[in-house]
């Protein structure tokens, strides 16, 4: 299914029927302000491991899963107490194209976190997404599209994405026409901030 949501002005039927989708364990693609994201609400584990399968092991599985919140306000539920340095860094940044790597706590289920209990943490400069998050009531479960070298533009387009995973997922929001450039992701767990991968955001300290 893919429907056509207008990121100005986000239809509140269109977010619903996603957010149904959502609850009864469905896979979305959906845009943020970086690649087009894959993902699933994060109490439905079925779906995860089918989004860990597309997104393929050779590309992290659920190593690369973080969680999309609406706003800061949700940050403090699924990661141990944010050291105010680092949360006015979030302040700052956010909402925006980073991933704030920061130390799990037991709130966030064992078959989402790293190796190193620590999750990543997203809220998107975009309206859509945040949207349907606010909808839901609680976090995306989410990881970027698998890239493809012969066809490096396909992530870009949201009906070319329908067209190749129309068998594996259940919807797809039309946002328009989405980025090359993932977020940038920020390593918080150990004191000073280090970017780890250097994305569309530009880190201001």
């Amino acid at each position: 299914m893919l429907v056509k949501i207008y990121p100005q002005n986000p239809n509140p039927r269109a977010i619903r029927q996603v957010v149904d989708t959502l609850e009864r364990g469905g896979i979305v693609v959906y845009p943020t302000d970086t690649l087009y994201g894959l993902g699933c609400a994060m109490d439905q584990w079925q779906a995860a491991e089918s989004v860990a399968k597309i997104k393929g092991e050779g590309e992290g599985g659920k190593d690369f899963f973080s969680f999309i919140h609406a706003d800061l306000s949700q940050l403090s539920l699924y990661c141990k107490p944010i050291p105010t340095a680092v949360f006015k860094l979030m302040k700052r940044c956010l909402p925006g194209p980073f991933t704030f790597i920061l130390e799990a706590n037991n709130q966030v289920p064992k078959l989402f976190k790293s190796k190193k209990k620590t999750v990543g943490l997203r809220v998107p400069d975009n309206h859509i997404v945040r949207e349907i998050v606010r909808e839901l009531g609680r976090p995306l479960l989410n990881t970027s599209l698998p890239p493809d070298d012969e066809d490096p533009e396909y992530i870009r387009d949201p009906e070319w994405i329908h067209e190749r995973y129309a068998n594996q997922i259940d919807l797809v929001v039309d946002g328009g026409e989405g980025g090359l450039e993932p977020s940038t992701v920020v390593d918080c767990t150990a004191g000073e901030p280090i970017v780890i991968r250097q994305g569309r955001g530009i880190l201001a300290y």
